[in-house]
């Protein structure tokens, strides 16, 4: 069978920038060895599967290499994106997306993508040494207490202090296995500890990395999802003024991305987080399998 599909470079305006995601269409039928074995081949983080929904507009299915991942942000900046340029919706509507964890209203406006992400649940604390230890830092690199938080898919922010600590943060991945094997939330389920300073480095608010252990490539060039979960920690910790902001990552790869960010509600009762950004499509084709 032959299967329709674009490669999208998600939350970026131009294409080799953000976080890249093929997106297979008509997928309802396609085994999930084969959706694997697919992130495989194009050594990408995810990949994502248009399928049918009987609960929303669309539906769309996630995957690492080795798992499906109920929630992620970029391979939906790029479902809707390829969803677009396909004519599926139009550059300015609203629509559901059914995913793993839920459904998604989204958003599109002359090419912005938002999607709104769940209210978040603010989930199990690590202490500050635990964690730099994952990363060759000091304690005294991190503010505050790192927490796992999810607003589909959990992860644990993690604030540093300065640039520098960020840029010095490498990925030890025996130090990850035994941090995610120590209890408290199924490895299955938890990400790997998103890393986030204030300030960004092209006019943003923030900038984040998320350093992956193989056999995933080495960092993500964009998190969508985690991006949202660390909007939900900042804003309740009172690290932000304002619960709107410009998210950046992934320059330091060469892959600039951005997002534009709103919490929503109080500090204490968070409802819910919109995450919104572009998309590209770098090359259309079709997956013979």
């Amino acid at each position: 069978m032959g299967y329709e599909f674009d490669w999208v470079d998600a939350f970026t305006e131009r294409p080799f920038g953000g976080n890249a995601c093929v997106v297979v269409h008509g997928a309802d039928h396609l085994a999930v060895s084969d959706r694997l074995a697919l992130v495989r081949e194009t050594s990408l983080s995810e990949c994502a599967y248009v399928v049918s929904s009987e609960v929303a507009d669309f539906g769309a299915r996630y995957y690492l290499a080795e798992r499906e991942i109920l929630m992620a942000g970029h391979p939906t900046v790029a479902t809707v994106t390829s969803m677009v340029e396909r004519g599926m919706v139009s550059r300015n509507c609203t629509f559901t997306l059914e995913v793993g964890a839920g459904v998604l209203p989204i958003e599109l406006a002359d090419g912005q993508i938002t999607m709104t992400q769940a209210a978040p649940e603010f989930l199990q604390d690590y202490s500050p040494e635990v964690i730099a230890r994952i990363y060759g830092l000091d304690a005294a690199d991190i503010i505050g207490m790192p927490q796992v938080v999810s607003t589909g898919t959990p992860f644990c922010i993690t604030v540093v202090k300065s640039k520098d600590a960020l840029r010095r943060a490498v990925l030890d991945p025996d130090a990850l296995m035994a941090w995610r094997a120590q209890g408290g939330i199924a490895q299955s389920e938890l990400m790997e500890p998103f890393l986030v300073c204030l300030g960004g480095v092209d006019g943003g608010d923030t900038f984040s990395r998320l350093l992956l252990p193989p056999p995933m490539p080495a960092e993500d060039p964009f998190t969508g999802s985690a991006t949202g979960c660390m909007a939900a920690y900042l804003w309740s910790k009172g690290l932000i003024d304002v619960p709107n902001f410009v998210a950046e990552q992934g320059h330091w790869l060469g892959r600039p991305g951005t997002a534009h960010v709103e919490v929503l509600g109080a500090r204490d009762a968070i409802t819910g987080v919109k995450v919104g950004g572009c998309g590209v499509v770098l090359m259309s084709g079709q997956l013979h399998l």
